[in-house]
């Protein structure tokens, strides 16, 4: 009987020592791994997410040119970067001609500020300090430069960072999306490998469902974020350029920023409405029909977002919209989709737990009663 007891123990140990050890490798090659993969994290979740929300339109592509899976992806990826990368090289071109022009006239001694509107000092909040710096700056640049050294160097310093971070932020764009594109090329075989991935942590009742459940939720807050904040910010855009506003690129700019940060687009036509009451010269006419205009551009979101955000997806919407927000404030932009994917599966496991007690309650009444 002793020795059975201590072959048993010298067996528990010896397997537990083995436990032990396969743990320690398998946790060091796991940490390994994402010590190499780290760097690459953010690059790969943005592909991924591009590629779940482009597939339809790939594959799209690829039918009317004979199942051809690379060349669709090819295709897609150049027109993509004609249509990002052409405006962007122009604003950067037209931006560095800008400057140049400028440092010319400062060397040459021939730069001169126009005398600012009267009305300038009519804003609100900021037109009287505003209208009497722009003043200062027109009666002697030079003063008003040597006056205001040390802001204009902060100013500067700051405008470079934004714009490098800006430019940084569009090359890690570029890239994504050309990983995106050699994602979808292998499309088929990718999303095997991921819904294998899913049920084999899932089970295989409950993975199919996460599969389709994170797929569908992806594209959902693609559609229902940035194709929202895309769509107004070409409302306004187009509303600004017409109505005369300067800036209006810039503006439209800042609508779609404010889109995918959730922020109301009315923080900026608001003041552009003020802007056209106060200091522009068209009739009072024209005003109201421009005035009408960027107030339903601005309040848009509020009727798109429940059309697109949250459609098809087996979760409510106000779920999808609180996983986004959360999401964003804790992860970034990326965090739209992880929050949003997130908390749609959590939901769903919720839920499923929920349904299961209520069913096992029904039978047991069932029972009761027969």
């Amino acid at each position: 009987m002793n020795t059975n007891t201590s072959l048993t123990q010298a067996l528990t140990s010896h397997e537990f020592m083995d436990g032990l050890i396969r743990f320690a490798f398998i946790s060091t090659l796991v940490l390994l791994c994402f010590r190499v993969f780290n760097p690459f994290v953010s690059l790969m979740i943005w592909s991924l997410v591009l590629a779940v929300t482009l597939y339809p339109l790939h594959q799209s592509i690829a039918a009317r040119l004979g199942g051809n899976q690379g060349r669709a992806a090819t295709l897609l990826i150049v027109a993509g970067l004609l249509l990002v990368g052409v405006p962007v090289v122009s604003l950067a071109l037209s931006f560095a001609d800008h400057i140049t022009s400028i440092y010319a006239a400062w060397q040459a001694g021939t730069i001169a500020i126009p005398d600012p509107n009267p009305a300038v000092a009519q804003w609100p909040l900021v037109g009287e300090r505003l209208f009497a710096l722009w003043a200062d700056a027109a009666d002697n640049i030079e003063a008003f430069l040597i006056t205001h050294k040390d802001s204009l160097e902060e100013l500067g310093r700051r405008t470079l960072g934004y714009l490098g971070s800006s430019a940084g932020a569009v090359l890690f764009f570029v890239a994504a999306y050309i990983v995106a594109g050699i994602m979808m090329a292998y499309g088929a075989s990718g999303s095997a490998a991921m819904y294998r991935i899913i049920c084999r942590i899932a089970g295989p009742v409950a993975g199919p469902e996460v599969h389709t459940l994170a797929t569908l939720t992806t594209r959902s807050v693609a559609v229902g974020v940035l194709g929202v904040a895309l769509i107004q910010a070409l409302i306004l855009g187009v509303g600004f350029m017409f109505a005369g506003v300067p800036a209006a690129g810039i503006l439209a700019l800042v609508v779609l920023f404010f889109g995918i940060l959730q922020l109301p687009a009315l923080l900026i036509s608001l003041p552009v409405i003020a802007y056209l009451w106060m200091v522009g010269d068209a009739s009072g006419t024209s005003n109201v029909i421009w005035t009408v205009y960027m107030l339903v551009g601005g309040a848009s979101d509020n009727v798109l977002k429940p059309m697109l955000l949250g459609r098809g997806v087996d979760a409510p919407m106000p779920v999808i919209l609180l996983g986004a927000l959360g999401g964003m404030v804790s992860a970034g932009i990326i965090g739209l989709f992880l929050g949003a994917v997130i908390l749609a599966v959590g939901y769903q496991v919720f839920m499923k737990w929920v349904d299961a007690f209520a069913e096992h309650e029904a039978a047991e009444t069932a029972d009761s009663a027969d």
